[in-house]
């Protein structure tokens, strides 16, 4: 006879699994559950930027992110009350992926994490989109989440949210009051696990319009040339420090004149750091390279 098919065998076999699934059971019940916030910077400028400043341009108004940051992981805690957080994931969007100084102190904030996909030429981001997803997805499936709160209003986040739930996470789709009608796309809206709308009074802590003086392009607000000078090595800095010395090399014949990609990166990133226009300031321009490429010479 078989010792396989032997009744005592076989009801040795089925109270061992049954002790081993037990066992599973009682770890899955002690681990916590866990949740992230994924934030769409873009969306989250434009959208609180229009509630409480009127207006979508970042250079009109201050948002204290940090504030923001710890108010949403506040409501967080709140929401998912016997849940753990794992951590904020920033995305935004950057020339070439280079930090702004401002992504830079959001990036030093605790529990959080600065993602970056592209800026075009119209300022517009490319690629957060699919950070997200590969994020959510990635999450998911190693089962590191169990909750997902997602700040954003684009149709394409529609298959971040499909790939998520795919594991068996929850997706919450968090908004942002609109003045006027929606700001998140319908499907987005129908694909989610559960929907959240924050309104005025929450954002109103942190954003703040900017008086005109200080993005004015007057002379009373005009920056020194050597303010602007010590920009551009600042920037210079920066940029060595993404490319290295062999982007360095190919660089320097050129002086004293910048690529064009180059030269129209360094002007943006200097107008967002002295929140001041250099368009049409010929000298204030020519100061901006001098430090720039003063910098990068220093360190060949």
């Amino acid at each position: 006879m078989n010792d396989d098919l032997d009744p005592a065998v076989l009801g040795a076999h089925i109270d061992r699994t049954n002790e081993l699934l037990q066992r599973m059971l009682a770890e899955v019940a002690k681990t916590p559950s866990t949740h992230a916030i994924f934030v769409d910077a873009g969306y989250l400028y434009a959208a609180a930027g229009r509630l409480v400043a009127g207006t979508e341009d970042r250079r009109a108004f201050d948002l204290d992110a940090e504030g923001l940051i710890e108010a949403l992981i506040d409501r967080a805690r709140t929401i998912f009350a016997d849940s753990r957080l794992l951590r904020v994931y920033w995305y935004d969007g950057a020339r070439r992926r280079i930090h702004t100084a401002e992504q830079q102190s959001i990036a030093e904030l605790p529990d959080v994490k600065v993602r970056l996909g592209n800026l075009n030429a119209n300022n517009q981001q490319k690629g957060v989109d699919s950070l997200i997803r590969t994020d959510l997805e990635s999450l998911a499936r190693h089962r590191a989440i169990s909750d997902a709160a997602l700040i954003g209003g684009d149709e394409d986040l529609v298959s971040a949210v499909e790939a998520a739930q795919g594991y068996g996470a929850r997706v919450h789709l968090w908004g942002i009051e609109a003045p006027e009608g929606r700001n998140q796309a319908e499907p987005l809206l129908w694909e989610v696990d559960s929907q959240r709308t924050f309104d005025l009074e929450f954002f109103k802590p942190y954003v703040a319009r900017r008086t005109s003086a200080s993005y004015d392009t007057s002379a009373a607000g005009r920056p020194t040339r050597e303010d602007v000078r010590f920009v551009g090595a600042q920037i210079a800095a920066k940029w060595l420090a993404a490319r290295g010395r062999e982007a360095l090399a190919e660089l320097l014949p050129g002086h004293p004149y910048l690529p064009g990609p180059v030269d129209q990166d360094l002007l943006v990133e200097a107008e967002g750091l002295l929140q001041y226009s250099l368009r049409g300031q010929a000298d204030l321009r020519r100061s901006l390279r001098d430090g720039f490429w003063e910098h990068l010479q220093g360190q060949y």
